[in-house]
């Protein structure tokens, strides 16, 4: 006795933001590709079909791509994360050691921190302090 059959497996390649044709949001698309393997003896041996789709996080329908474009999909997503890493390097004026306005001063200018400018008694800052 032959066990034959077939199994289906998916994998999700990129989350890419783009306008679905079904309803027209602006929203997160997955890029999943499923591939069915032929198994004997409930083990894949070799896969015989290979499709892309992207599905909308919004309303759920999913479009077939063909391989190039899912390729260029694919590429497109690398290429935003990468220009997304480079412009938050240094981006956030929270962050600590971060020089803005400031200009680096101990107590980031802010007159109302301790050890700021300002703060010296009998000069400014809290008339109730002393």
């Amino acid at each position: 006795m032959i066990i034959f059959g077939t199994k289906g497996y998916i994998y999700q390649l990129a989350i890419l933001t783009l306008v679905c044709g079904q309803c027209g949001n602006p929203s997160a698309h997955t890029l999943r590709k499923r591939v069915s393997k032929f198994t004997l003896f409930f083990v894949p041996l070799f896969p015989y079909s290979t499709k892309h789709y992207t599905q909308c996080t919004f309303c759920g329908v999913e479009h077939q791509v063909p391989n190039e474009q899912a390729e260029q999909l694919l590429a497109q997503s690398a290429s935003q994360a990468q220009q997304g890493i480079g412009q938050q390097h240094g981006a956030n004026p929270f962050a600590q050691g971060a020089q803005g306005s400031q200009g680096g001063q101990p107590g980031g200018g802010n007159p109302f921190s301790q050890g700021g400018q300002g703060q010296q008694p009998g000069q400014g800052g809290n008339p109730y302090q002393r």
